[in-house]
């Protein structure tokens, strides 16, 4: 799934990332053999297992979409395998990164969706996209508003009610707190993480009910789901950090992946949820 914090994308957002956290390197003039590879490992860019991907592609499918959006979308595993299982239905993923965006385009393509996806790389707010019958927003609140957090997701789900068509669906990947967090876990999040960022699983299905919608479907990511997202994520730099340890570029790459697992197994893990919920817009 972009982020602004661990929900969007970077890490369950750049996707998921959650505010600021690349992983990577610097941009330097050096071959694509001197990185290291990127999110390989990852299926989904957030915490989302095989088994809950294939139940949710299964309940969106039974709806029938003719067309799909899919709002931050990364590299779009989720909205192709909708659109494989709904012959003829069409579908447009939007993103900034366009090193995702060639990715989805070439996993289209191996799959023989070329003529029925579109991935366009530019802002979700600035790109003119019509109403879909399925928009999917994974981790990707933040492309929908300028507002700060908390006030960021009850902004996307007014441009999310907007964007949907009559009698369509929503799906909604967005962080919430499983539990209020203490200060020393803030502290170890990412920067300026407050108590307020996020609202609890209950609020935030409130704030989907007064955006215009009703949940029919609310689900969370699990410990496991969360576990493989996180190593997934670091896996491809770990690797190449323990075979280039003198490379000019490690010492930096460490200190930042370093930073980022300290910020989730002493800031967020356990703390920070991820809901699943498909929403239907009211008539």
């Amino acid at each position: 799934m972009a982020l602004t914090n661990p929900t969007c994308s970077g890490a369950a957002g750049a996707k998921l990332g959650v505010r600021g956290r690349p992983i990577g390197v610097s941009v330097r003039p050096m071959t694509e053999t001197d990185l290291p590879p990127r999110l390989t490992r990852l299926t989904f860019h957030g915490p989302l297992s095989e088994a809950r991907a294939a139940r949710i592609v299964d309940r969106l499918g039974r709806a029938a979409p003719a067309r799909v959006l899919d709002i931050g979308c990364g590299w779009g595993e989720l909205m192709l395998r909708v659109l494989e299982a709904v012959p003829g239905a069409t579908g447009t993923g939007i993103d900034l990164n366009g090193e995702d965006i060639a990715r989805g385009r070439a996993n289209a393509e191996a799959r023989a969706l070329t003529g029925r996806v579109e991935f366009v790389e530019g802002s979700a707010e600035e790109a003119s996209h019509g109403s879909a019958d399925l928009v999917l927003c994974l981790g990707a609140s933040h492309a929908l508003s300028d507002a700060e957090p908390p006030e960021t997701t009850a902004g996307a789900l007014r441009a999310l009610r907007r964007a949907v068509a009559p009698g369509g669906r929503v799906l909604l990947a967005e962080g919430f707190w499983q539990r209020s967090p203490t200060s020393a876990e803030l502290a170890a999040m990412w920067p300026d993480a407050r108590a307020d960022e996020h609202h609890d699983l209950a609020g935030l299905v409130d704030l989907a009910v007064s955006a215009g919608f009703r949940p029919v479907w609310i689900e969370t990511a699990g410990d496991d789901e969360w576990e493989d997202f996180e190593s997934g994520y670091q896996s491809d730099v770990e690797e190449w950090l323990a075979t280039h340890p003198d490379h000019p570029l490690a010492k930096e790459t460490r200190e930042r992946v370093d930073r980022h697992r300290a910020s989730w197994l002493r800031g967020y893990r356990g703390v920070l949820g991820m809901a699943y919920l498909t929403l239907v817009p009211v008539d």
